[in-house]
């Protein structure tokens, strides 16, 4: 599903318009009756209604959306701002609806020359926010600040039309998280905002959900996207079946270059990963003291040695019977293991082929900074909060972070996939796809490096490092919620996650 800009929002409103000889109140209409039937299948009619509708289109949804609650026997009370007489007409005619509605409706007309009475909110009310919609660019002024810590003080559940009111469609630094209005339902209309996926406004957001309004199919896929949802449906058009005479040959060989003494745990979880995910045949490369550990735990697994006792001194730069390498679950940053990374680097680097790193391996390249400069290619490096920022500062918010993602990714040609809840897969063309599959469960060590192990998985059968990196993403996800249901959100492990790997990809191609 593509994530649309605000821009982009308005384009497709206005071309579906146009395709059905629609006005902009028809999709006005649309929307109200969508939101409509979203509150009324969650809320009894005799619950106490408070509207504040805002003087633009989104105050617009509002009253429409009250009328239509009336005619079902909710009885609303309205407040419109319509501030200096700046109401637009959709707004104004919605507003006239609503007067001449035979239904029993409250409105109060609020324009600006005197002072505003605060309704009384408390917990009982149920308040529908349609102030401000997604369109907004910058922080609401002290007096809308006022009523937005009113509703945000009142205890009672808010549902926000379109997007929380204060809240940016898209990018909010500097903008409070105090300012915006804390919705306990925020119902988006047409498509999802790049803000929704950021865990800074998680607070203001509450549940979302995005309604359908009609948006003229073809309009949407004619619109170029930057940000895009990566959901079942996706995934499976990229899976590629297997053929009724396929062999082990073709699906690749990953080398995974895991382990140190006392972390053997991750190397065998990254293994399972990529063998879950299909590859072929998988390799580890494991210190001396991990080799039986290895035979042991993963048989499917051949166990290439390291000259090293207890740490990785050495790595493979033979690309030839390697499909896909992944380096970092387990194996630390001793000097030794740093300097056999730097080596393995300017190799792969030379012979433009991409590797994933993980865990250690962006520990390794933070400890020697010049490192860095010698990623191959399309590598993926896959980053928890903490391993980005120590390989690229300190960052200040998740929104931050993600913005620097997509300077890095641009400035390194690098694939970053930044974890999360909904893990973003940032491209070096500036695009980033977010991951909507798992579940809290997942929360839980190890679970990244199954992860790494998926998409060496993946790339060995022959996908691209960015294609790898979404449908792992998305089937690491949805092995985590079978674990879940199997262990419960307190109980599953890695481990689990790991033996779910093929179960999900099944589940996904269904």
């Amino acid at each position: 599903m593509k994530i649309l800009t605000n821009e982009q929002l308005r384009e497709a409103i206005r071309r579906t318009a146009e395709a059905g000889g629609l006005r902009e109140l028809d999709m006005i209409e649309h929307s109200a009756e969508a939101i409509t039937a979203e509150i009324t299948s969650r809320w009894r009619p005799n619950v106490r209604l408070v509207v504040f509708a805002g003087w633009g289109n989104n105050g617009a949804d509002a009253l429409e959306t009250s009328r239509l609650l009336a005619a079902q026997g909710y009885r609303p009370e309205i407040y419109l701002f319509n501030i200096k007489n700046m109401i637009t007409p959709e707004c104004r005619a919605c507003r006239d609806r609503v007067l001449a509605s035979p239904d029993t409706v409250t409105l109060y007309e609020i324009d600006g020359s005197e002072n505003f009475a605060w309704p009384e909110l408390d917990s009982n009310c149920l308040i529908v926010d349609g102030l401000f919609g997604s369109g907004l660019t910058k922080p609401l002024p002290v007096s809308f600040q006022l009523l937005v810590s009113n509703i945000n003080n009142s205890g009672a559940p808010v549902v926000s039309i379109d997007i929380p009111s204060g809240m940016f469609g898209e990018w909010n630094d500097g903008n409070s998280l105090s300012h915006m209005v804390h919705a306990t339902l925020t119902l988006a209309l047409g498509a999802p905002r790049l803000a929704f996926l950021i865990a800074d406004n998680a607070p203001a957001l509450g549940e979302w959900k995005v309604l359908n309004i009609g948006l003229d199919a073809k309009v949407l896929a004619e619109i170029p996207y930057i940000y895009y949802l990566v959901q079942r449906g996706t995934v499976r058009q990229v899976i590629k079946p297997r053929t009724e005479f396929c062999s082990k040959a073709d699906f690749g060989t990953s080398l995974l270059i895991a382990g140190s003494e006392g972390m053997m745990g991750a190397a065998i979880l990254a293994v399972e990963g990529a063998l879950r995910a299909g590859a072929g045949k998988v390799v580890a490369h494991v210190p001396q003291c991990g080799i039986a550990i290895m035979q042991t735990a993963q048989p499917c697994a051949m166990v290439d040695t390291d000259p090293n006792q207890r740490c990785i001194s050495q790595m493979p730069t033979d690309n030839k019977h390697y499909s896909a390498v992944a380096v970092g679950p387990g194996i630390g940053t001793h000097d030794m293991t740093v300097s056999a990374l730097g080596q393995f680097l300017r190799a792969r680097s030379a012979a433009n082929a991409p590797v994933i790193l993980d865990a250690d391996a962006l520990n390794c390249i933070a400890a020697r900074s010049n490192l860095i400069e010698h990623l191959p290619v399309l590598s993926v490096l896959t980053p928890h909060d903490g391993e980005f920022d120590r390989l690229f500062g300190r960052q200040k918010s998740h929104e931050a972070r993600l913005r620097k993602a997509l300077d890095v990714a641009a400035f390194y040609n690098v694939i970053i996939v930044l974890k999360g809840r909904y893990t973003a897969i940032v491209r070096p063309d500036g695009r980033i796809f977010f991951n909507t599959s798992g579940s809290p469960a997942m929360a839980t060590g190890g679970s990244g490096d199954v992860l790494t192990g998926v998409i060496c998985g993946f790339m060995a059968q022959g996908y691209k490092p960015e294609i790898a990196a979404f449908i792992s993403c998305f089937v690491h996800g949805v092995a985590g919620e079978m674990a879940a249901i199997e262990q419960g959100e307190f109980g599953a492990t890695a481990k689990d996650i790991a033996a779910n790997i093929g179960k999900a990809i099944a589940s996904v191609c269904e």
